[in-house]
């Protein structure tokens, strides 16, 4: 009687989200705001979903990139955890800057089944955090929790500031631990090739209606896209459109999804 080996685990959702962005075509990743937005690109098909900082703050009634949404970023995560896809989750500056703290609040994302994070080096009122601090946050997190995907965003083109630093600050985030580096607010193709050539970590790109298509990325050695806000942009934009429609007794535009359909994406409990 011959016995056979143990069945090896299933990878975990840290696992799965980290080989999405070491695959022949790159991560096309769509930002939610909620948990239905984010059950119903599920059901579409989407590997793995982000959320989006913007999001999150306006259906709370609060500012962006202001550092005041941690307890709302940290409710819309627990609730997108119970998805079945891997969930990383936009942290704006981190909420704090004292490295002990960022890593605490990402070891909690962490504990309720997040798989990564974007941490982002803006600051409020239009401002880069310095490199070097940024990177102590970086190291801190990953001393804490070196499973979670660290997704540093360099924000000189999105704030138009010292572009010429984009690339050491890239160098020096990767050095800190950080697992991949996003450039939003770039979409020459030169400039983002000079990036990706810069690093070795994959390259995340905020996609661009205007900007090159996804196969022109791909081409560029970009490994991930993101769609950012443009989701919850275009959400809102329909919405008034229906109501518009309603209200001069127009045809409403077909395609919407259904009262029941959306029911049967919600948890009983």
């Amino acid at each position: 009687m011959t016995s056979s080996s143990p069945a090896a685990p299933a990878p975990t959702k840290f696992e799965i989200f980290r080989a999405l962005h070491h695959r022949d075509l790159p991560l096309v990743l769509p930002n939610a705001w909620d948990f239905a937005s984010a059950a119903l690109l599920a059901t579409e098909g989407f590997p793995a979903i982000g959320t989006t900082s913007l999001g999150v703050a306006a259906a709370a009634g609060l500012a962006d990139g202001a550092g005041v949404t941690k307890a709302e970023t940290f409710d819309a995560a627990r609730r997108l955890a119970r998805l079945p896809i891997p969930i990383t989750v936009d942290i704006e500056g981190g909420f704090d800057e004292r490295p002990e703290a960022v890593a605490d609040f990402a070891g909690q994302l962490a504990a309720c089944g997040i798989a990564g994070i974007n941490l982002e080096d803006g600051r409020a009122g239009s401002a880069l955090a310095d490199p070097r601090h940024q990177a102590a946050l970086i190291c801190a997190i990953k001393d804490r929790t070196p499973q979670l995907f660290v997704n540093a965003r360099v924000d000189t083109y999105w704030l138009g500031l010292d572009h010429g630093s984009t690339h050491e600050r890239a160098r020096r985030y990767a050095a800190a631990g950080a697992d991949g580096v996003f450039v939003p607010g770039v979409a020459d193709p030169a400039r983002v090739e000079r990036i990706v050539a810069a690093t070795e970590l994959p390259v995340n790109v905020l996609y661009s209606a205007t900007g090159p298509g996804i196969a022109t990325l791909a081409d560029l050695g970009v490994r991930r896209i993101s769609t950012g806000s443009l989701l919850y942009r275009a959400a809102l934009s329909a919405a008034v459109d229906v109501a518009r429609a309603v209200r001069h007794d127009a045809p409403v535009a077909p395609g919407i999804v259904s009262y029941s359909d959306i029911q049967r994406l919600l948890p009983d409990k």
